[in-house]
Order: structure tokens, then C-alpha cells, then sequence
């Protein structure tokens, strides 16, 4: 069975950082792409990051230069390195994985294009 276990959220003021992890298992962890995704409320949601299963990383305009997406393919793990935090970056957070094991472009961005989410994590910035 698949899962992703989102974990890392919390309060913190702007300005700060925060590491988000998401666990995976349950499939071959290192050949698949995966996302962070974020949803506010009353909103849809949003693409930030995509890790290709070969490497190259990409973000959306809105997180670009404060977010960094690693993995560790030992450890299953995937982490969203968050920075210089701001009120609007406040939502819940999502990993999730990508139905096969690269995706090119907008279909990345595609939340119809992942078959496994995370529960997402809280994460709120406010002063």
C-alpha cells in the first residue's frame, strides 16, 4: 500500500523557516517524481515544487528562491526547506507522488496527475 506521511508544520513568525518531511512507502520511492503542494483556505490547490525521479527540481513563481525540495532515496524521505516565510505562505501542506516516474511541464503542476497524497501538514504564519 502507498502512503505518504506528511510532518514538519507549525506556527512561525515572518520571516522564519521551517523543514517540512513527508515518509513515503510502500513503492519504489527513488524512481518516482514527487510534489509539495499547498492548499489555503477557500482555496484550490497550489502547486509550489517537483522533484523529477532523475533529479532537476523546479518551483512555482510564488515560492522560487525561498524553498528548496530535497530528497533522500535511502531514507524514503522527501523534505520542502521553507525560508523567509510570509502571512500568504500560510496553508496546509502536501507531498504527494506522481503517477509515474517523471512528468515534463504543466502536467506536473496537475494535481489530477498524482495518486498518492500525504494527510498534509498545518503550517501558519503570523506574528
Amino acid at each position: 500500500e502507498v502512503q505518504l506521511q506528511a510532518s514538519g508544520g507549525g506556527v512561525v513568525q515572518p520571516g522564519g523557516s521551517l523543514r517540512l518531511s513527508c515518509a513515503a512507502s510502500g513503492f519504489n520511492f527513488r524512481s518516482y517524481t514527487m510534489s509539495w503542494f499547498r492548499q489555503a483556505p477557500g482555496s484550490g490547490r497550489e502547486w509550489l515544487s517537483v522533484m523529477v525521479s532523475s533529479g532537476p527540481t523546479f518551483y512555482s513563481d510564488s515560492v522560487k528562491g525561498r524553498f528548496t525540495i530535497s530528497r533522500d532515496n535511502a531514507k524514503n524521505m522527501l523534505y520542502l526547506q521553507m525560508t523567509s516565510l510570509k502571512p500568504e505562505d500560510t496553508a496546509v501542506y502536501y507531498c504527494a507522488k506522481y503517477r509515474v516516474n517523471r512528468c515534463v511541464g504543466d502536467a506536473c503542476k496537475n494535481v489530477n496527475n498524482y495518486d498518492a497524497w500525504g494527510q498534509g501538514t498545518l503550517v501558519t504564519v503570523s506574528s
